[in-house]
C-alpha cells in the first residue's frame, strides 16, 4: 500500500483531494490573459497582455531574498528562452487560483525531495512500517485485505507519517487498536515534534494527551483542565546540573557546565543534538553532557 502511495514520488491520495485538483471552470479562468510588465535592456517598464500556458512544475530559491521560492512560468505562443520566475505572491496577482497550483507544486517537489533522502524500497517500508508497531513481514508477504483493523490503522497511520508531514490530522485513530497500541500511539503523539489535529470518541485517550479541553455544551463554551498549560510549558525554566567531569571516547577529560534551559530552548537543543548525532557529527561539551543527561 504504502509503495502503490508513493510509487510516482508523489502521494497519491493526498493530492487526489478536491483543493489538490483545478476544475473545468477554474482551468478556463487561467486561460484569460493578464498584464505582465517587465523591463527592457534600457530599464524601460513594459507592459504587454499574455496568456500563462502553464506553471512548469519547477522552482528555485530566490537569488536575491533568503527562503522565497520563485516559481518557472511559460507563456503561450513563446519558446521556453522566455519562461519567467515569478514569487508566489506575484503569480496570485495575476490569479488568485495559482495559490492551488503553487501548493500542488510544493507538495509534489516536498514529495520528491523526500524521495531522494528515503528511497521506496522494501527493505526501508519495512523498517517504517516496524517503527509504528508492525512485523515487517506484514510489509511484504500480506495483501491489506488479510489484515486486522488494528494492523490495518498502524499501515494507515505509517503511510501517513511516509513523508514526514509537518501537520497530522488522525480520524478516530484508536479505532481497533488493543491496549498496548493505545499506550505506544500515547506516547508517539506526545514525543511528536510536529502540530497534531486529531478526532476521536475515546475521552480517556483525549484527556491524557490534552492539558486542555474546549466543551461546547448547551450553547456555551467551557474550558476544562490547566487552561495556561501553554504559558507555563514556555516560560518554564528546568535546570540541569550534569556531572563536573567527564571521559570522552577519546580518552580526553572534561568539564562540563550548569546549563539552565527553558522547556521550549531544551526541545530545540534535544533536536540539535539527534541530528548531529544521526549526521555522525562531533558535539561540543556542553551537547555530550545534555546528550548523557536525557540518555540520547
Amino acid at each position: 500500500y504504502i509503495r502503490w502511495r508513493y510509487q510516482f514520488g508523489d502521494d497519491r491520495e493526498g493530492l487526489d483531494q478536491a483543493n489538490m485538483k483545478l476544475s473545468d471552470a477554474e482551468e478556463e479562468e487561467l486561460k484569460k490573459p493578464v498584464e505582465y510588465t517587465w523591463k527592457d535592456e534600457k530599464g524601460n517598464i513594459k507592459k504587454e497582455k499574455r496568456v500563462i500556458s502553464r506553471m512548469t512544475g519547477t522552482r528555485r530559491p530566490d537569488p536575491n531574498r533568503k527562503k522565497i521560492m520563485q516559481y518557472e512560468v511559460s507563456w503561450a505562443g513563446k519558446g521556453q528562452e522566455s519562461n519567467t520566475w515569478h514569487q508566489a505572491h506575484e503569480m496570485t496577482k495575476f490569479n488568485k487560483i495559482y495559490d492551488k497550483v503553487i501548493r500542488l507544486i510544493d507538495a509534489k517537489c516536498a514529495a520528491r525531495e523526500a524521495m531522494y533522502s528515503r528511497p521506496l524500497t522494501q527493505g526501508n517500508v519495512e523498517k517504517h512500517i516496524a517503527d509504528c508497531g508492525l512485523e515487517p513481514e506484514y510489509g511484504t508477504h500480506f495483501r491489506l485485505g488479510a489484515l486486522s483493523g488494528g494492523q490495518k490503522v498502524k499501515v494507515v497511520i505509517a503511510a501517513a507519517m511516509w513523508d514526514q508531514p509537518h501537520i497530522l490530522v488522525l480520524d478516530e485513530p484508536t479505532n481497533y487498536l488493543d491496549r498496548d497500541s493505545l499506550g505506544a500511539l500515547a506516547e508517539a503523539i506526545q514525543a511528536y515534534e510536529g502540530g497534531i489535529i486529531m478526532i476521536t470518541h475515546n475521552d480517556s485517550f483525549c484527556s491524557h494527551l490534552c492539558p486542555e479541553r474546549w466543551v461546547m455544551e448547551d450553547g456555551l463554551l467551557n474550558t476544562e483542565g490547566d487552561v495556561e498549560w501553554a504559558q507555563k510549558a514556555a516560560e518554564q525554566a528546568v535546570e540541569f546540573e550534569s556531572i563536573e567531569e567527564m571521559v570522552d571516547a577519546s580518552g580526553n577529560e572534561v568539564t562540563l557546565k550548569k546549563s539552565k534551559l527553558n522547556a521550549k530552548e531544551k526541545k530545540k537543543m534535544i533536536k540539535q543534538i539527534r541530528e548531529k548525532i544521526a549526521a555522525d557529527e562531533e558535539l561540543d561539551s556542553d551537547e555530550e553532557g545534555w546528550a548523557i543527561e536525557w540518555g540520547l
